[in-house]
Formats: structure tokens, C-alpha cells, sequence
């Protein structure tokens, strides 16, 4: 008896998703992916940075190390990609792919629009941009409440307040990306000291993110010009998958607008907010798929899509608590970061 395949949107993780509890994730999971490996650590060495391997085999984790975008970006790309390789093409049969932040870099080589050595350049070199400017940070609050339903005009009032901050004169922080039930704000110490202190603090938020830069702002506008520099359009490939970028577009299956991929990747996209929550809402909308598939490392973006698609009323999931109770029967949300649900989308048991 054949299992029918199922259609699936793959949601690529960015940065902040390898954690004291991913350390080792790539050893796990992918030693055995000789190639994929190789090609990751040969960027590394071409730059005379430490290994992937020495990072992911740490005897413990160094948050100091560990998130470091110089450190943090390839590593997130080699275990998500390694995952990627192992969704059991038998039984899922990919629709589109897309990605939240550094995920879009992800994205491009899962859907083929980047060889594998240019994705691992490409991901690599921004995330050592990044980390060489280091311009700002970022912070995140909720705009939703326990049962993942939109507080009304909440949204509205932190967009608000950010503008009011910057307004001021003494500090710069905007938007940086739209996360499911969250935002996220990037901006300079001034202007996030300024935001934070207008937000009611709960104990776990407003909560800043360490070793993360003001990205998706305009504050990058240093590493979108080196980007732009470093790479052309001919270090772009026509698709071979959908691919959905953080304004909602779908970069349709052998596209040959390799020119605007470039010019989306590393201008507009490093420098205006990344609408996460509409890439997911397109490709549910737009492909139907049966399943979201999430490669890891970690877990933490399966709640950012669950509240993506109680938004929407995905399936009569119009609550985190029904979204809860169909993951139970019959997760429409596998997350590769955890074993069981590795094991659906595999097909074999982990490590």
C-alpha cells in the first residue's frame, strides 16, 4: 500500500536558532553529508574562520561564540540545508520555499536559485557583514494575547510608539520584522533604550536579542552597499522551486529575473522590514499546502507560523489552543528540530 504524498511549504529558520540545546546538531544529524560539509568548511577556510566542525563540537556552548554572526549564519545554513536534504521526496512533494530573515538566504539555495558553494558564500559573507559593522540591535514584543488572538490596535500602538521614539531626534528604531504574533524592532542603542522603556515589561518582554544587529532597517545601509559589491546577478541561478521572499513575492519556478533577485537580496531586503507573517500567509494561501515543513536547528519558529495560520483561520485553527490539539492529531506544523516530528518528515529515526 502507497502513502499518498503530501504537498508542503518548507519554511527556512534564521538567526537565534542555534542554542545550547542545538550544540552538536550538525554532528548528529549530518555527518554523514560528506559533500554538503565540505563545501560549508571550505568557505570557512578560504576566510581562515574556525570550522563548523570546532563550533558544533564545542564541549559547551559560548553564547558569546555561538551567536556571533560571523559564526552563528553558516552554521544555521549547514544544519538547515542538511535537513533539507533529508525531507523524504517520496512523501512530500515541495511547493514553495521561503524563509524568516536570514532564512531567505537559506531559501535561495533550497530552491536552487544559488549553487551550493555561492549559498554557503552568500549566507557566510553577509553574516560576517553583519558582525564586522555590527549596527544596532533588536528587540521583541507580542501583539497577541495567550490564546494567540490579536490584541485590537495593539499592533497599530507599538508601530506607533516606535515613530514617536524616532521622531524625537535621539534615536533611530523602526520595524524590522513582522513574526507571527510578535514584532520585531531594530534600531540603535538610543532608540531601543527609548522603545523599551515606553513598553510594560512582563519579564520576559520587551526582550532583546543578543548579537543581533538592527537588521531589515535602514541603519544597514553599509552592508546592503557591500553586498551589493560583492555579489552580481550572475551569481544567481533560475529557480527550480517557488520561492517567497519577505514582501510576499513569488519568485515563480525557472524565473529569469536574476537581476532583481540580486538587487531584492542584498538592497531591499537587508534594509526594509521582512514581512515574515505574509510570506507564510501567500504560500498557504496561494500553494494550499497539506503540511509545513521547518529544517532545523530548533523549534522556536513553529510558533511564529501556528500563529501565522490562527491569523487566517487556517482549517478552523482559530486558536492556539485548537492549533495545539491538531498538532496532537495530525501536525500540520513538522518541525525537524524535534525527533518526532523528524521522523515524519524523514522517514528514519534520529541520531
Amino acid at each position: 500500500m502507497t502513502t499518498q504524498r503530501k504537498t508542503a511549504l518548507v519554511v527556512f529558520p534564521g538567526r537565534g536558532t542555534y542554542n545550547k540545546a542545538e550544540l552538536g546538531y550538525l554532528g548528529r544529524h549530518h555527518s554523514g553529508k560528506a559533500e554538503l560539509i565540505a563545501t560549508m568548511e571550505a568557505e570557512r577556510q578560504r576566510l581562515g574562520q574556525v570550522s563548523l566542525a570546532s563550533l558544533d563540537g564545542a564541549h559547551r556552548y559560548d553564547a558569546a561564540v555561538h551567536t556571533r554572526g560571523d559564526n552563528a549564519s553558516l552554521l544555521i545554513h549547514a544544519c538547515a540545508l542538511g535537513d533539507f536534504a533529508e525531507i523524504d521526496r517520496d512523501r512530500f512533494d515541495i511547493a514553495a520555499v521561503t524563509g524568516n530573515s536570514m532564512g531567505w538566504y537559506i531559501a535561495l539555495a533550497g530552491a536552487a536559485a544559488v549553487a551550493m558553494p555561492t549559498g554557503a558564500r552568500v549566507v557566510n559573507t553577509m553574516g560576517t557583514y553583519m558582525q564586522d559593522a555590527l549596527i544596532g540591535g533588536q528587540l521583541v514584543y507580542p501583539f497577541v494575547d495567550e490564546a494567540w488572538h490579536e490584541i485590537p490596535s495593539r499592533r497599530a500602538e507599538l508601530i506607533g510608539l516606535a515613530s514617536e521614539v524616532t521622531a524625537q531626534g535621539t534615536g533611530y528604531v523602526g520595524l524590522s520584522i513582522n513574526l507571527g504574533g510578535m514584532l520585531v524592532f531594530g534600531g540603535d542603542e538610543a532608540g531601543l533604550a527609548g522603545l523599551a522603556s515606553r513598553l510594560p515589561a512582563d519579564g520576559v518582554f520587551p526582550m532583546a536579542l543578543p548579537n543581533h544587529a538592527a537588521f531589515h532597517t535602514a541603519l544597514q545601509s553599509p552592508v546592503s552597499d557591500k553586498g551589493l559589491r560583492t555579489f552580481t546577478p550572475g551569481d544567481f541561478l533560475s529557480p527550480e522551486t517557488a520561492l517567497i521572499d519577505g514582501r510576499g513575492k513569488i519568485w515563480r519556478r525557472g524565473s529569469r529575473d536574476l537581476a532583481g533577485l540580486h538587487a531584492y537580496t542584498f538592497g531591499e531586503q537587508v534594509m526594509q522590514a521582512y514581512d515574515f507573517t505574509r510570506a507564510i500567509l501567500v504560500g498557504m494561501r496561494e500553494f494550499a499546502p497539506d503540511c509545513v515543513i521547518i529544517p532545523g536547528p530548533g523549534t522556536t519558529l513553529g510558533g511564529a507560523v501556528g500563529q501565522c495560520l490562527v491569523a487566517i483561520n487556517w482549517q478552523g485553527l482559530d486558536s492556539k489552543e485548537a492549533f495545539l490539539a491538531r498538532q496532537d492529531r495530525d501536525p500540520v506544523i513538522l518541525a525537524m528540530g524535534r525527533d518526532d516530528q523528524r521522523r515524519l518528515v524523514s522517514g528514519r529515526n534520529a541520531p
